[in-house]
């Protein structure tokens, strides 16, 4: 039997466990000798929407652990249409996996589970990733806009080339390296893939941003309450969040640090993977 830190994210087996009945899909490998990092995912995503150029770089260090929550891909249940329950059933998981400490990774929809998640389990996270994403009640995130909804409304080869527009730029560059990306997702992981999501999945995840989006509008002082070193990426035009929202995210968390990638939209990560590596890994293992 393999050790974890021989796996990749193309080989990792996937695994599940029952948790309130509910059996729960979820991968990890890594090093162990770092703390896990979790990954919670993005609207309508599932455990093949990570980027393994990402997630196996980072493994050298620490443990990855990626699952799908409740209601999505290979995971049974219905989706919450909160970010509270979201978050609920994720804080469930690490229980339910014996972790009493743990990094925290939260893109987009994610990282507002993320947040959520800290406030309700603070003993838990001992570092925050926030990519892409919004404070509660941020700016102009109540409703997708008109150019984002025309997206929405195209028809794509297949669920992965809409990433080419929501994640990435129009640029000639930022559409290299969306191509990249696009392969790598595609097409790193051979066998055992994620089962594809139900009609009922985005309908109650835009019910939970939506939701998340109206409580207490322009009211950041929630955020005084989470004191872990926070590190906060996005791109320099987020359609889908816009930038300026993690702006507010790092003007009002305690210990934040914001990082702004150019030429770059909702997935600037994955624009940048090498660079985002080293800052991350730089953050995670407290070098200044």
């Amino acid at each position: 039997m393999k050790t974890n830190i021989e796996y990749t994210a193309s080989t990792v087996p996937t695994q599940f466990i029952s948790i309130n009945g509910t059996s729960f899909a979820y991968r990890r490998f890594g090093n162990k000798a770092g703390l896990p990092l979790v990954h919670l995912q993005h609207f309508t995503g599932t455990m093949e929407n990570w980027d393994p150029r990402v997630l196996d770089a980072l493994a050298r260090d620490r443990e990855i652990i990626i699952f799908n929550n409740r209601g999505v891909a290979s995971t049974g249940g219905e989706t919450p249409d909160n970010i509270a329950a979201i978050a609920k059933d994720a804080e469930a998981f690490i229980d339910a996996l014996g972790l009493e400490k743990i990094d925290l990774l939260g893109f987009s929809m994610g990282r507002m589970v993320a947040q959520q998640f800290t406030l309700d389990r603070p003993e838990l996270v001992n570092k925050l990733i926030l990519l892409g994403t919004a404070p509660r009640g941020g700016h102009e995130i109540d409703d997708f806009t008109p150019e984002v909804w025309a997206i929405f409304a195209k028809e794509f080869p297949s669920e992965y080339e809409i990433l080419l527009e929501t994640l990435f730029s129009p640029t000639t560059t930022s559409q290299q390296a969306a191509y990249k990306f696009l392969n790598r997702v595609k097409n790193g992981r051979v066998e055992n893939r994620d089962s594809k999501i139900s009609e009922q999945v985005a309908p109650a995840q835009s019910a939970a941003i939506k939701g998340w989006a109206n409580i207490n509008p322009g009211d950041y002082t929630y955020l005084k309450a989470i004191k872990q070193p926070v590190f906060v990426l996005t791109g320099h035009n987020d359609i889908i969040f816009p930038t300026v929202n993690s702006f507010l995210l790092q003007q009002n968390l305690p210990d934040a640090q914001l990082i702004i990638y150019p030429d770059s939209n909702h997935g600037a990560q994955y624009q940048f993977p090498d660079l985002f590596v080293k800052q991350l890994t730089d953050f995670l293992n407290g070098v200044k």
